[in-house]
């Protein structure tokens, strides 16, 4: 066998023996972030893949430690900025565990209902961007339209467009404007009756689906292996969701309504069938959200908290089913008023981490393909 050796692209030509390596990153359109990937390329197929990352990393972990409770919501939404409001759940869900406290169920409805719409903002922007990747330019202008319609009612209704800080330990900062929900009701069906344009322009093209069929498959073992999650794990057939799974906030109530999508061949075209149906479900829960809110008898949204507010001794696991997938925080308290230890687990991290399986063998100009179709945040793996 012919000895091999590797090369840099641009450092000079290449002997048929010699690997090229081909840097993808970090400052690259297809990676939608400072995500670096190392390839190694026989011709036009990798044999080696590698990501390459930290390029954001910011210390989130380490500053959780030096914030209060309150102080740490504003950076616990930071790491996916598509899925700010998830983001704040995990860490006061985790608190009130840990106090044993219970929140009102005003509060419980309308955080379930503001979570399926940040679930669905999230979602239109890589039903957007993805064919973006992939040469469709329209899709994009389509998903805007409808993430500003709902970006209207949630900056409403917290005051910010992309990190809400609505959620508080105990329940929300305040109560629903007046007329909110009738405006709330009114942009998720204006949404819904427009996303035939994702199924009709985006799935129905021969080109998409072209690019996308049985490209990247990703195997339930490696699912496992890797602990993928959301939408990407259960393009894969692996049928877990924590929302129907182990329920929190107003799940279990809501489970008539719930769909867990889930598809079999694994492939880019099955993910994006995945977001791009997960999408439809969630503005179904946030109708049925939004019926149960108008049920509800006044009362109050969040619970009255001391000036000093200290989580007792002890540690407790918080995850939520993110829009991206699992999303954990592991609190360790010392009964002090800040955490002496908050680990975040994020989705995007081990969902991109396959891409060590999933790239080698394929074609380069399949990779910008794949790597979009795994629908992560570099914040969001960088931490």
């Amino acid at each position: 066998m012919t000895p091999t050796t590797e090369t840099m692209v641009g450092i000079g030509g290449a002997a048929e023996s010699t690997d090229m390596v081909l840097n993808i990153g970090p400052q690259h359109p297809s990676t939608h972030g400072v995500l670096r990937l190392k390839l190694v390329l026989d011709g036009e197929r990798i044999t080696h893949a590698e990501p390459v990352i930290g390029y954001m990393h910011r210390g989130a972990e380490k500053l959780f430690e030096a914030r209060d409770y309150r102080q740490i919501i504003v950076l616990a939404n930071r790491h996916d900025w598509l899925s700010a409001f998830s983001n704040e759940l995990g860490v006061v869900l985790a608190v009130e565990r840990m106090l044993g406290m219970e929140v009102p169920p005003r509060a419980v409805w309308t955080r379930t209902l503001l979570a399926e719409l940040n679930r669905v903002l999230n979602h239109l922007m890589f039903l957007g961007s993805y064919p973006l990747e992939l040469g469709g330019m329209t899709p994009v202008f389509y998903a805007f339209r409808e993430r500003e319609t709902l970006q209207n009612v949630m900056e409403e209704v917290s005051g910010g467009r992309m990190h809400y800080m609505f959620n508080r330990v105990g329940g929300l900062k305040e109560d629903l404007p007046a007329g909110w929900t009738a405006r709330a009701r009114a942009a998720v069906s204006a949404v819904r009756s427009r996303m035939d344009v994702f199924d009709d322009l985006v799935l129905g093209n021969e080109i998409f689906r072209g690019r996308t069929r049985g490209v990247g498959r990703l195997a339930p073992g490696t699912v496992h292996a890797y602990g993928v999650s959301g939408p990407i794990a259960r393009a894969s057939g692996v049928d877990f969701d924590l929302r129907r799974d182990e329920p929190y906030l107003a799940y279990g109530e809501l489970q008539d309504t719930l769909r867990v999508v889930t598809r079999q061949e694994g492939d880019c075209l099955a993910r994006f069938e995945c977001l791009l149906d997960q999408t439809h479900n969630a503005l179904d829960l946030a109708d049925a959200c939004l019926d149960r809110l108008a049920e509800l008898p006044p009362g109050p949204i969040n619970q009255r908290l001391p000036k000093v507010l200290k989580a007792p001794e002890g540690h407790t696991y918080a995850w939520t089913e993110n829009p991206l997938g699992i999303n954990g925080y592991y609190l360790v308290s010392k009964g002090e008023k800040t955490p002496y230890r908050l680990k975040l687990r994020s989705a995007s991290y081990n969902n991109v981490q396959t891409l060590t399986e999933l790239l080698p063998g394929t074609l380069v100009a399949d990779m910008v393909a794949i790597l979009g179709s795994m629908f992560f945040v570099v914040g969001d793996v960088d931490k």
